[in-house]
This record gives structure tokens, sequence and C-alpha cells, in this order.
């Protein structure tokens, strides 16, 4: 199934794609997301917390343009920049230190 929208005069169609991901880690950044957004006392957002949790992790997996992203997820580039950015801070926040690490 092809979707296609014109964005400043170009004609940019969608496909579906396949992300090499377990279900349970995106659940896992979703739940993430999930608690940051009650801990902050978020009300709306443009996606939910799966589907930011989904751009954040294709972004990382396969390094498409967050442009090219965000249109797919129906969001500017603006907003997937955001998104991605405070879900890589939740992340980068729950990883162990150097030193914690080196210990393993």
């Amino acid at each position: 199934m092809l979707k296609s929208v014109v964005y400043q005069e170009l004609r940019l169609l969608f496909y579906p794609a396949s992300l090499p991901l377990s279900t349970s880690t995106l659940n896992r950044v979703a739940r993430l997301i999930r608690s940051h957004r009650k801990t902050i006392g978020s009300r709306w957002r443009a996606l939910d917390p799966g589907a930011q949790a989904l751009l954040t992790l294709a972004y990382l997996r396969k390094g498409e343009a967050l442009r090219d992203l965000a249109a797919g997820f129906g969001i500017s580039a603006a907003t997937a920049w955001r998104r991605t950015r405070e879900t890589i801070s939740l992340l980068a926040a729950r990883a162990p230190g150097i030193r914690d690490a080196l210990q393993h």
C-alpha cells in the first residue's frame, strides 16, 4: 500500500518497511516515555508514547533523515527532532556510567 503526499512541490511516496527490533524493546521505550510524561505532567503530544518510541528506534537503527521519518509519521521535522532528542536523553539517563560499564 503506497501513500503519496505533495510536500513543497515534491511528491513523497510512503511505503511499509520493517525494523529489526523486538516488540519488547518498543514497549520498554514506550513505557519510559509514558513515565516521563506523567512525571512532567505533559497532557498532549503529536505522537503517543508508542509512536515516539518507534520514531526514535527507527532513527537510531536505520539512520534515516529525520525529515523523511517525520513525513511518514505525519509530523514536522522540528517535532521529530524534539521527540527523538527527548527519547535519546531518557535512554542515556538510564545507561550505566563508564566506570560501571567497565566493571562488568
